[in-house]
């Protein structure tokens, strides 16, 4: 098919899921399953039209993603990381290393799958989402006593590395085992360059863009959002040449770009929230192009149980695990934090990443990971306002959230 019939058809079909958005918001329905729903409806087989490129898809998954992520760094307040950093940072590290074992396990007993594939399967759909959290909170209009809304998003943009490295490493450690399996070292070793490489990267990109930036007048404020993007893509590419995490090093840049930054801080964000929005947008439709609506309804079955045994088991564990530390915390919050466990498009995307690397089974498990990622956003979607009602720990509209 001819690359301009291509882009016509991937524009009308953005233009179709933003019309179709407001709607939605209504229904306080995630922006996923509007844009997801009209790429199922539209590709793979309708109207003539078959999508099926996993590497395409993976690269563009990824690109949408490391931008999701740095737009997030730079809305995100310092005040909310002084804030939220311990039991956040605690829920996206250790939080996403409990859930892939729990979950890993309990996969192992229900599916006809190996220990390791099982554990790769749970490091998918071990993160939370940070669009369908904050379309959430943002849709109902959801403030939490105890700062539990900044904490829920504090740990949704930033525990996608962990569960990125994890998905990696287990990927690698399969497509390898014929070659001996890797020793204890060189995992620790390759973990470390990683997040000390992605770091790094981050720290030294985001100084360097605010330096440029409040001490080089340029002739036009315009100019300021395009000089982020270009620093955004440099991050990108050294992190990835250097060996690093690249979801790490963008959202450490993001942060220091978006609370340092002393001119054009708003209009780079009206920005940067616009191309957010269209990496939103792109990635869902070409993840509701990639699926086959034919091939879901045999694994339907299949993923009903994984799905409301993670929401039910190996995500409360998990949570309380990582609260053992901080006995403050009390039980209500606690308990919200564990049920709330929002999936988005993130474990989508890297189920994509085993299904390109051509590991046995993989196929299913994207398809079995759409629909946790369903029961998940329609589930703990709905029960988010009256779970905070019951627990009493929604504010009223006149008092801010932490």
């Amino acid at each position: 098919m001819p690359p301009d019939i291509i882009i016509l058809g991937i524009s009308i079909l953005i233009a179709i899921g933003i019309l179709l958005h407001h709607p939605s918001k209504t229904l306080g329905l995630p922006s996923l399953l509007i844009f997801m729903g009209v790429g199922l409806a539209f590709g793979n087989g309708e109207f003539g039209f078959v999508y099926d490129d996993l590497q395409l898809t993976s690269v563009i998954g990824t690109l949408a993603l490391n931008t999701i992520v740095f737009v997030g760094g730079l809305n995100t307040p310092m005040k909310h990381i002084k804030f939220s950093w311990k039991e956040g940072g605690m829920l996206s590290t250790a939080g996403v290393i409990f859930t892939t074992i729990i979950f890993g396990f309990i996969l192992n007993a229900l599916l006809d799958f190996n220990l390791i594939t099982c554990m790769l399967f749970a490091a998918v759909v071990s993160s939370t989402d940070a669009a369908a959290v904050f379309s959430i909170l943002e849709s109902k209009k959801l403030k939490l006593k105890h700062g539990t809304g900044t904490i829920l998003e504090f740990e949704s943009a930033t525990n996608d590395p962990v569960a990125l490295l994890m998905v990696v490493m287990l990927t690698d450690f399969i497509i390898n085992s014929a070659n001996g399996a890797p020793t204890a070292l060189s995992v620790i070793s390759s973990l470390g360059q990683q997040i000390g490489v992605g770091a790094v990267v981050g720290l030294i990109m985001g100084k360097l863009a605010v330096w440029a930036l409040n001490n080089i007048k340029l002739p036009e404020f315009g100019l300021i959002p395009v000089f982020i993007l270009a620093s955004f893509a440099i991050t990108v590419s050294s992190t990835e040449i250097l060996g690093g995490n690249e979801l790490i090093a963008v959202y450490i840049a993001g942060v220091i770009i978006g609370n340092y930054l002393k001119k054009g801080a708003e209009v780079s964000k009206h920005f940067f929230n616009g191309i957010s929005w269209l990496a939103q947008s792109l990635m869902f439709i070409i993840l509701g192009l990639q699926i086959f609506p034919q091939q879901l309804m045999p694994v339907f079955m299949a993923s009903l149980l994984p799905a409301i045994l993670l929401i039910v088991v190996a995500r409360p564990l998990a949570v309380q695990l990582c609260y053992l530390p901080f006995k403050q915390a009390n039980w209500r919050k606690r308990l919200f934090v564990s049920m709330i466990g929002l999936k988005g498009a993130t474990p989508i995307v890297f189920a994509l990443i085993p299904a390109a690397a051509g590991v046995e089974g993989s196929r299913e498990m994207i398809h079995m990971v759409f629909f946790i990622v369903l029961i998940s956003v329609i589930v703990q979607g709905a029960a988010i306002e009256p779970l905070a009602n019951k627990l009493g720990l929604k504010l009223q509209p006149k008092n801010p959230d932490l």
